[in-house]
């Protein structure tokens, strides 16, 4: 054997699944196809400190460019909705460094340049075929994002809705003051269809602006151009320089659906969990059953199928909400989302408390009180679009 757990993928889902395996005593072996980790990044980079909380972790100011109180979210009108939560721009190649360099000292062999083509069974246990040569292992963990393909080459349908994923282009963008605010802003409706277009200041004159759509294919370019324009507009700049364009993916509406089988696990983009801080928590659950299923000799999909009910437990009302909260979204008309921002204009959400689901009910309640009709915008989610 070349390792007890062979993880493919350095994703922030991967390195915190390996680094929790390999803290457990087990002989790990990460591998990835890129030539140096932590340079060609994904384009996600902020998160808010909740998730981070949630995932156990505790954010290092090695990596933080900007500290921020919370986001905006943006109606088509130009309405808002503020809401207040301790925040973070971060320099993501430093992030990535960091979690790289915690997963090195936990014991882990990380090896680059390796690209795996497929994942075969055997009376052994599970082989790696790559682009170095056959490698041997107890256990795989699949961690390599949105856009694996080993998951499939190993029959499992990782994404209840895989054509939902919210495809991006964004941009580091230069321009006066636009580093500025101490607040996100997302942009709702037609202008990122299906979920969001993004303004993260992160100091100075400096920024991201980025769009994540969904339902019109994987080349986005076309609504960043607009995106562009309408930011220039809105803030009134007459120059703004556009610097290094990133693409990627969010899986935000997919639903993670088959997340093991014998001798196999999958986490992070690659089984459609959505979000740094929420992909490094799958990571690490999957890290611990992987290890339990090492120390007790089982990898059997019954056993794995306790990291998949780890998750069901902490994330599935949550993920189901969100797509039925997307969907409705992506079916509305302009008008629509306005009418329900305003809603909300100028109030205080801080009574918002306890889990998705009570906040979901306490935001209808809320509705129903100020303005009974609003809740009629929510019949978009059973429109056939």
């Amino acid at each position: 054997m070349d390792a007890d757990v062979i993880v493919v993928g350095a994703s922030p889902a991967g390195l915190a699944a390996s680094r929790v395996a390999s803290e457990q005593g087990l002989d790990v072996l990460l591998m990835d196809k890129q030539d140096v980790l932590g340079e060609n990044t994904h384009p996600a980079n902020t998160f808010f400190k909740g998730m981070f909380d949630r995932a156990g972790e505790t954010v290092d100011s090695s990596y933080i460019l900007k500290n921020l109180r919370g986001a905006n979210i943006v109606a088509p009108s130009g309405s808002y909705v503020e809401v207040e939560s301790p925040a973070y721009f971060l320099d993501r190649p430093a992030f990535d460094r960091h979690y790289i360099q915690k997963t090195r000292d936990s014991g882990v062999d990380i090896a680059t340049s390796v690209e795996a083509y497929n994942v075969l069974k055997n009376d052994e246990g599970v082989s790696v075929s790559t682009s170095q040569g056959t490698f041997d292992s107890k256990l795989v963990i699949i961690s390599d994002g949105i856009n694996s393909k080993l998951a499939s080459l190993c029959g499992l349908s990782a994404m209840k809705h895989p054509d939902d994923i919210g495809w991006a282009m964004e941009a580091e963008v230069e321009g006066d003051g636009i580093g500025e605010p101490d607040m996100f802003e997302y942009f709702v409706g037609s202008v990122a269809p299906g979920w969001k277009s993004t303004y993260s200041p992160c100091g100075g004159d400096r920024a991201t602006l980025g769009v994540y759509v969904r339902r019109h294919g994987r080349d986005v370019s076309s609504f960043f151009d607009r995106w562009v324009d309408k930011f220039k507009r809105m803030k009134g700049l007459s120059n703004l320089n556009i610097g290094e364009v990133k693409t990627g993916g969010d899986p935000i509406a997919t639903i993670p659906n088959q997340m093991v089988t014998d001798g196999i696990m999958l986490t992070g983009g690659a089984s459609g969990q959505s979000g740094i801080g929420y992909s490094i928590h799958g990571g690490k659950m999957c890290g611990k059953v992987a290890a339990e299923s090492i120390q007790e000799a089982n990898t059997s999909s019954r056993f794995l199928s306790r990291y998949s009910r780890m998750w069901a437990k902490e994330y599935r009302t949550e993920y189901y909400l969100g797509r039925m909260a997307l969907e409705t979204l992506r079916k509305m008309d302009d008008s629509e989302i306005n009418n329900i921002m305003e809603v909300f204009k100028q109030e205080d959400l801080s009574f918002l408390q306890g889990s998705s689901l009570q906040k979901a009910l306490q935001v209808s309640l809320f509705m129903l009180k100020k303005k009974p009709s609003s809740l009629l915008g929510f019949s978009a989610f059973l429109r056939n679009r």
